[in-house]
């Protein structure tokens, strides 16, 4: 089973067994159509009794976890959802983990180097290409300008970079 990281458990919240979330989610609110979650490396699956937000953050009430004891053990680690919670992207749609670790190629199949990093702006992401070999880093504008194919499956990219883009 594959699972989708979420968001991520900063604090408790309260004494009654609350727990804070940083959303790693584009759509906060995504957490009222959740009934269940997985938690930690172990992936403990637990049933969701209450969810509401503050500044931000999620505040999550888990069924059966009625103490702070029950749950602070969790503090730091991800909330995960398995395949059928997870969100369906539209075509030419990507999750940040499907792209990071892909190999990126120029349009003549020249090797650029491994996306480490997405950065996410008000217009558009920014993937952050590592050249391991030149230990430089590129940074690629993720629009359809650049980016000519994204095959997520086999983890390759190919661009058509601009002068001045590569040096």
């Amino acid at each position: 089973m594959e699972f989708t990281q979420v968001g991520k458990i900063i604090n408790t919240h309260g004494v009654k067994g609350e727990v804070k979330i940083y959303p790693l989610t584009d759509d906060i609110y995504r957490f009222n159509k959740l009934k269940k979650v997985y938690l930690g490396k172990n992936k403990v699956k637990l049933e969701i009794e209450n969810v509401r937000y503050h500044k931000g953050l999620v505040i999550i009430k888990f069924k059966g976890i009625d103490n702070i004891n029950e749950i602070i053990s969790f503090k730091d680690d991800f909330i995960y959802v398995d395949e059928e919670d997870r969100i369906k992207l539209p075509e030419d749609k990507y999750f940040i983990y499907d792209v990071i670790g892909c190999v990126v190629y120029n349009h003549e199949g020249e090797k650029i180097g491994l996306i480490s990093d997405v950065i996410q702006s008000a217009s558009n992401d920014v993937y952050v290409v590592k050249d391991y070999n030149l230990d430089k880093e590129y940074l690629i504008p993720a629009i359809k300008e650049f980016i000519i194919h994204i095959d997520v499956d086999n983890k390759n990219i190919i661009i058509d970079p601009i002068e001045g883009m590569i040096e």
